[in-house]
């Protein structure tokens, strides 16, 4: 298996897929097989990146280059500029169409938008295939659920989930903590 040098995220949350973005991709997966690139270049839909006013919206990597509001002509041209000859394409970046940068613009990680953020569970949506698990994996998708069976006695676990201050999602929004540990159906599990 020949690993691709490029990858391509296509939104595929609502707002973007309300925009056609599942036809983007077919389209650029077309496009790839006319440039004969569609053995260097993988498409990925992903989740909603959270710009759903700038949708659709496509992330080029290893550039980490953000293209918005794109249409089927901004795919062609993504296609034959950015992922068949290595040319950002400026004008259709994000930064290029009213959100503030720095010097790095292109970059999803330098949006006004992102920087204002500390993503925890949605930390990998946009960058890897949800798919994909092993992508999870790589990213220690699974690694505190590890620790948890393999290195905490259940109590601890009570412990740390009742200091995050976690609540159900039903009405009264109990603390999860105090749920488990009034069951106590989580202590006799290992």
């Amino acid at each position: 298996m020949q690993i691709a040098r490029s990858h391509v995220l296509i939104c595929g949350g609502t707002g973007c897929l309300s925009n056609n973005s599942m036809k983007l991709k077919e389209h650029l997966e077309e496009k790839l097989v006319e440039l004969g690139i569609q053995d260097e270049v993988k498409t990925i839909m992903t989740g909603c990146f959270g710009l759903c006013a700038e949708g659709p919206i496509v992330v080029v990597y290893p550039e980490g280059s953000m293209y918005s509001r794109v249409s089927m002509k901004d795919i062609d041209t993504i296609a034959e500029e950015h992922l068949l000859k290595g040319r950002i394409c400026e004008k259709l970046l994000i930064a290029n169409r009213g959100e503030a940068y720095d010097e790095e613009g292109h970059k999803v990680e330098n949006t006004d938008f992102f920087k204002k953020q500390k993503r925890v569970a949605l930390r990998n949506c946009g960058k890897i295939d949800p798919e994909n698990i092993d992508e999870y994996i790589a990213y220690d998708g699974y690694k505190a659920l590890g620790k948890v069976l393999s290195e905490m006695t259940p109590q601890q676990v009570i412990d740390i989930v009742s200091a995050s201050g976690l609540r159900g999602r039903g009405g009264a929004g109990f603390p999860t903590g105090k749920k488990m540990d009034f069951r106590g159906s989580f202590k006799g599990r290992r």
